[in-house]
């Protein structure tokens, strides 16, 4: 992660850290590839996965000092292509040396595409240009295969022999009409090509039976538009003094929030130690918040369909996929942009300009209140600091959006657009798994679930999780009307007992408690966690979707913290069969009463496409919240001054 104004120059010789947890640098990404390609011994034959800061101990970050001695580590994930053998480095960068190097058997990385000779680009070139691929498309009647397009697909696990120890992929297929067109269009459906990565070849084409193209266009670009409207005034965000938020490095400071900027090829967006001034001092919430996994269930169960169940983030890569952010179409106002630090497949270091967007935003109204008596009425106005990144994959692109508010409270939100995923049916053909939402186009049923890895620090490392129900009271000669009502509040103790469901009808949520910590009121102080919408899996509960993504199936878990436990379905879910993660690691029932935790959070959420939803989808929208919950002594935003505004125009009289 560096400041998005440097030059390309000014990356590449950025070594000057401020903090043990700012992201691998450009030059730090090359130097640890150099020291795997010089000291490995692990053949020339290599591709990069990972790389990524190891993160030093809790206890060294929370006693850093500026002028401390850093030690820098990165974890490496290799794979040798020839071989077919994966192999984890951990490379120390202050002594250039390697400190662990073991192969990993029975598991495949996440996806890479092409060898050291090719990129995307050609490997999808080469693919399209088969032989067997050029045969298929004959056979439908297909003559240019440069207008084919190839969407690669895990291809999940069924316990399929032939399949056993192999890298592959599903090649899912549309056609264009010309070239730039929008080629989900026309899928071209019941062809399948099973692709070997590790070989670079087709190895295999499924054909499923011939159902004609699709006839429509479904362009929506610009170029394509032949009007728009023409009644927008203009609407401009104006900051003339500059945004409020300081930055150096990766620290952000914004109003009494304090937190830092990271990323990694896996999460995407990572936000490290997390905290709130209050009377002077700096309180602890968050120590680590991101992504964990993230998976896409469909429900259609014809031809191959029924594979689809892809983990973005574990078999693909959030950070990998993320946009270049533009200003007024992304982000508005005055925007920082933070790039992200990557790599190619070769270990290059490479740069995604502006991957990381923030800002502030007006939210409405913070508080209010008029009182009738004096007519006095006071009035606050909510600004909210946002910090956002856009990921494209495949068809599909997720926002993901943490907000921060003055009165203290945490907001974490996704927003889903792109296009939705199509299938052809034949003329006359109405499905049941899905909407056509055009002629022979049909958009299956399909979930999105989300984790979010929360390592909690409320005003301190132990901290204990309770769920929060209000319930009705029993009648009785106290409740003669049966109006009263409370709240049960249950302690967590056991990481068995910590997968919990979400439950509207009893308004449930869960405080996570510093019972060493006490506010005014002498309770201990917390922080909440509201959920928003959400759903469970529509599958069954042996299906091999559910085995693959068991975190699915609870909508916050609980475990003891555990820095080798980073992601929810297992560090390699790429044709795994299953039973890796969270399910797995609850088994060992520890005690995470007044323990350092980790909070998983799932969203759910369920998509029965629309025909609006068509040729591109308008955004839906998922999240959660997290609020403080006596964690102060009364209302922290009383100081939010008054709003001083004269920009309203002549007609109104609200200001």
């Amino acid at each position: 992660m560096v400041e998005a104004k440097s030059s390309s120059k000014e990356v590449i010789s950025n070594n000057n850290f401020f903090h043990p947890l700012d992201p691998l640098s450009f030059d730090e990404i090359n130097k640890t590839t150099k020291i795997v390609k010089n000291n490995a011994n692990l053949g020339k034959e290599l591709l990069f996965e990972t790389i990524m800061l190891i993160e030093p101990p809790k206890e060294e970050v929370l006693a850093f000092k500026i002028g401390d001695q850093i030690i820098r580590k990165a974890l490496v994930v290799v794979l040798n292509f020839k071989e077919e053998k994966i192999y984890e480095l951990d490379i120390n960068l202050n002594y250039e040396k390697i400190e662990r190097c073991e192969h990993i058997p029975n598991v495949q990385t996440a996806f890479i595409f092409g060898d050291l000779e090719m990129d995307f680009n050609e490997w999808e070139s080469k693919m399209k240009h088969d032989p067997k691929v050029v045969e298929a498309l004959k056979n439908r009647g297909i003559e240019n295969p440069d207008l084919l397009q190839i969407d690669p697909w895990p291809i999940s696990n069924f316990g399929n022999e032939n399949e056993e120890g192999k890298r592959l992929a599903i090649g899912r297929c549309w056609i264009r009409r010309e070239p730039g067109d929008n080629a989900y269009a026309r899928p071209i459906e019941g062809l399948s090509i099973i692709l070997d990565l590790n070989k670079n070849e087709v190895v295999e084409i499924q054909d499923f039976g011939e159902i004609s193209i699709p006839p429509n266009d479904g362009n929506y670009s610009q170029k394509y538009q032949k009007k728009f409207r023409t009644d927008l005034k203009p609407l401009e965000i104006i900051q003339p003094e500059g945004p409020s938020f300081e930055v150096k490095g990766n620290n952000v400071k914004w109003q009494k929030w304090n937190m830092r900027i990271g990323f990694t090829k896996r999460e995407g967006l990572v936000i490290h130690n997390i905290g709130y001034e209050d009377e002077g001092k700096l309180r602890p919430i968050i120590y680590r918040a991101s992504l964990s996994e993230m998976i896409v269930p469909y429900g259609d169960p014809t031809n191959d369909h029924y594979k689809k169940q892809v983990f973005d983030a574990g078999e693909v890569g959030i950070g990998k996929c993320a946009n270049s952010l533009e200003l007024g179409c992304d982000c508005l106002g005055e925007i920082r942009y933070f790039d992200g630090v990557l790599f190619d497949i070769r270990g290059e270091a490479s740069v995604i300009k502006n991957a990381i967007c923030m800002h502030e935003e007006d939210y409405g109204i913070l508080w209010k209140h008029t009182d009738t008596r004096t007519g006095e009425v006071e009035t606050r106005r909510s600004r909210r600091l946002v910090v956002s990144s856009i990921a494209t994959v495949g068809n599909y692109e997720y926002g993901f959006f943490w907000y921060f508010y003055q009165d203290g409270g945490i907001e974490y939100e996704i927003k889903l657009t792109g296009i939705v995923n199509s299938a052809g049916v034949a003329p006359g053909i109405k499905p049941k798994h899905g909407t056509l939402v055009a002629p022979q186009v049909v958009a299956h049923n399909h979930q999105h679930f989300f984790n979010v890895r929360l390592d909690m620090m409320v005003d301190g490392i132990n901290n204990s999780a309770y769920e929060i129900d209000t319930i009705l009271d029993p009648k009785s000669e106290e409740n003669k009307h049966g109006n009263a009502f409370s709240t049960k509040k249950t302690l967590i103790e056991n990481e068995s007992d910590g997968v919990r469901i979400v439950d509207p009808f009893s308004a449930r949520s869960w405080a996570i408690t510093n019972n060493s910590k006490k506010n005014y009121m002498g309770e201990p102080v917390s922080y909440k966690i509201f959920p928003g919408e959400n759903v469970l899996p529509f599958s069954h509960k042996d299906s091999v979707v559910n085995k693959r993504a068991g975190f699915m199936n609870g909508h916050l878990w609980v475990t003891p913290f555990n820095d080798k436990e980073l992601y929810a379905s297992g560090d390699y879910p790429q044709q795994h069969p299953g039973g890796d993660g969270l399910p797995k690691w609850i088994k060992e029932k520890r005690d995470i009463k007044d323990k350092d935790l980790i909070v998983w959070y799932t969203l759910g959420h369920t998509h029965i496409p629309r025909l609006e939803d068509w040729p591109v989808m308008p955004v839906a929208y998922t999240g959660f919240s997290i609020k403080p919950s006596g964690f102060f002594d009364k209302n922290p935003a009383l100081d939010v001054p008054p709003s001083a505004n004269d920009k309203c125009n002549s007609h109104c009289k609200c200001c």
